[in-house]
Order: structure tokens, then sequence, then C-alpha cells
């Protein structure tokens, strides 16, 4: 059974860092691209973060730009978000996605591109 779970959220101050995890199980995640989503009470989800599975190519939202890094460990079979600088308003649940190896995510993370999902980890910032 394919199985996407993060883990790594929690509260922390303006300002702090953050890094949160998606590790895969019955697939690997080094054969997709894998996104990083948010969702905060009241609003539609958005994509964060992704990056690709055949050229490794990167994205970022540009409200996350240079605070937030996406990486790989394919030992581990997961994905980081690492987020630094947090922001109040970065507050939200997030979820890692996985969608297909020749996704372009040169223009973003489209969330219909992205079949399987996590359950999801709450990162609050607050003070």
């Amino acid at each position: 059974q394919s199985q996407l779970v993060e883990s790594g959220g929690g509260l922390v101050q303006p300002g702090g860092s953050l890094r949160v995890s998606c590790a895969a199980s019955g697939f690997r995640l080094e054969y997709h691209a894998i996104g990083w989503f948010r969702q905060a009470p009241g609003k539609e989800r958005e994509a964060v973060s992704c990056i690709g599975g055949s050229d490794g190519k990167a994205y970022y939202a540009d409200s996350v730009k240079g605070r937030f890094s996406i990486s790989r460990d394919n030992a581990k079979n997961t994905v980081y978000l690492q987020m630094d600088s947090l922001k109040v308003e970065d507050t939200a649940v997030y979820y890692c996605a996985a969608g297909g190896f020749f996704l372009d995510v040169g223009s973003g993370c489209q969330i219909g591109e992205y079949e399987y999902w996590g359950q999801g980890t709450q990162v609050t910032v607050s003070s």
C-alpha cells in the first residue's frame, strides 16, 4: 500500500526554524515529483514548494522564496522542507504529495497533478 507520512511540525516562534519530513512506504520518492502544500484555516490549499523527479528542479512560491528549501534523501526515501525565518502567516497544515516522474515543476506545483497525499502536519508560528 502506497503511503506518505509527514512529520516534524510543531510550535515555533516568529523568526525560528522547523524541518518537516515526508516519508514514503510502498514506493520510491526518487521516481516522483514531490510537492509541499499548505492550508491555513479558512483558506484554500496552496503550493509551497516542489521538486522534479527527472531533473531535480525546484520551485518555490514567492511567499517562501529565500526562506524555505526542499531537498531529497533517497537513501531514507524522504523529502524535507527546511523552513527558516518563519512568519506568523506560515501557520498552516503542511501536506506533501507525489506526482509523476516527468512532471515539470518549472512553472509551479499544480495540486491536480499530484496523486498521492499525506495526512498533513501542523505548523504553528506564534509568540
